[in-house]
């Protein structure tokens, strides 16, 4: 197939719409219901990004992807019983399944941002990782194969709509991209540099030389997880998995706040009152997740007031107090942190700080890198300087 039609553009009255090809035929499949502009633009992105884990780390990986940009990003390591339960992935047995725990964790660090994603596996889609899916709220699933059992459980999706896409693994585009802006059209060289390699760590300004391999590892993939987010962007990662991503932002320090209150979020998410908050059977998973969200927030007496708890909860829940949130932040340890270019002030690392950030890489080349230098060195963080800038627009 050289080209499938679309409903329409990125809105309703921007028609006609297509893909295509050039030269050659698409190297993909629709196998199940009808992907729209939006969601190839998300599917072909995020594709791009998990195969590039895949490739850097070896781990089977996942994106939960958001207009462009990606809500979750993480490999298939196995999941300790506190994340099983804040992603409210418990009853399902995944330990034996790399991509399903990898789409738990991409999925499970932001849920309200992931909330109707489209997703992307590195690996075939197994009946463990359908069965996480068949229960979100998502748009469709990019992956290079699928069992027959899984397919089958995807097709029974939004009444059979569900959006399932085969792509060629073994597919490799052009150096050169282009597109269209104004009627005018843009041409480079597509950005194929390589975030594995060793010299990504050999400039490291710091006093604090040491990079685990473990950050080195969620440094690599913060780095391929900011290839693909919308510039500018940050990106924590811990364990394995992105934890905030803050993306789109034209001031640096407010993609860094973002990102840095999204890792917060997650963190708190696993402080003993919120996995023990007491909720009514069947709520609703969407209702559930914001419920948290705000339960979280300083507007939390907009689910515990009087006349509006008895929605949500069996039991009026106590305040998780500022205080209380403030101490278990400060747990929060080894976080790794990722820029796509150069921090310009060390505002940004003392934000990265207050949520557990010991180790980032960002491209370095700010006329301010010795403070930003000095501030690390204040709290024993390590940098590397890349030289590398991941500018995606």
């Amino acid at each position: 197939m050289k080209e499938l039609a679309l409903k329409y553009g990125c809105n309703p009255n921007q028609k006609p719409s297509r893909i295509f090809m050039t030269e050659g035929e698409l190297p993909l499949e629709v196998l199940n219901g009808r992907p729209g502009y939006i969601n190839f633009l998300d599917a072909l992105n995020s594709w791009q990004l998990v195969s590039e884990l895949k490739a850097a780390t070896g781990l089977a990986s996942a994106a939960s992807f958001k207009h462009v940009s990606p809500a979750g990003a993480a490999v298939g390591l196995p999941l300790s019983d506190t994340l099983k339960k804040i992603y409210f992935v418990g009853d399902i047995d995944i330990d034996d399944s790399p991509i399903a725990c990898a789409y738990a964790r991409a999925r499970g660090a932001d849920r309200m941002s992931s909330y109707g994603d489209f997703i992307a596996l590195s690996d075939t889609c197994d009946r463990a990782t359908a069965l996480l899916i068949k229960r979100e709220v998502s748009d469709g699933v990019i992956a290079p194969d699928y069992t027959e059992e899984a397919l089958e459980i995807l097709r029974e999706k939004r009444k059979g709509t569900y959006n399932v896409i085969k792509i060629d693994p073994a597919y490799r585009p052009e150096p050169i991209e282009r597109k269209q802006v104004f009627g005018i059209t843009f041409e480079q060289g597509r950005n194929e540099i390589k975030l594995d390699a060793p010299a990504l760590f050999e400039n490291i300004p710091t006093a604090n030389k040491t990079f685990p391999e473990e950050a080195r590892r969620d440094l690599i993939i913060a780095l391929i997880t900011l290839k693909y987010t919308q510039s500018n962007s940050v990106c924590y990662v811990k364990d394995g998995q992105a934890i905030g991503i803050g993306a789109g932002q034209q001031s640096r320090i407010h993609c860094t706040r973002l990102a840095g209150n999204k890792a917060d979020i997650w963190w708190l998410r696993q402080h003993p009152k919120v996995m023990n908050l007491p909720f009514v059977e069947k709520i609703r998973r969407a209702d559930r997740d914001n419920t948290i969200d705000v339960y979280i927030s300083d507007d939390y007496e907009d689910v515990l007031a009087d006349g509006i708890w008895q929605q949500f909860f069996t039991e009026k829940p106590e305040v998780l107090t500022r205080e209380e949130k403030k101490a278990w932040i400060a747990q929060n340890t080894k976080v790794a942190l990722g820029s796509d270019a150069f921090f310009p002030f060390g505002d940004n690392i003392e934000r990265a700080h207050k949520s557990g950030v010991e180790y980032i890489a960002q491209a370095g080349g700010s006329v301010r890198d010795d403070h930003v230098i000095a501030t690390c060195d204040k709290y024993g963080i390590a940098m590397t300087f890349t030289g590398v800038r991941l500018f995606h627009h």
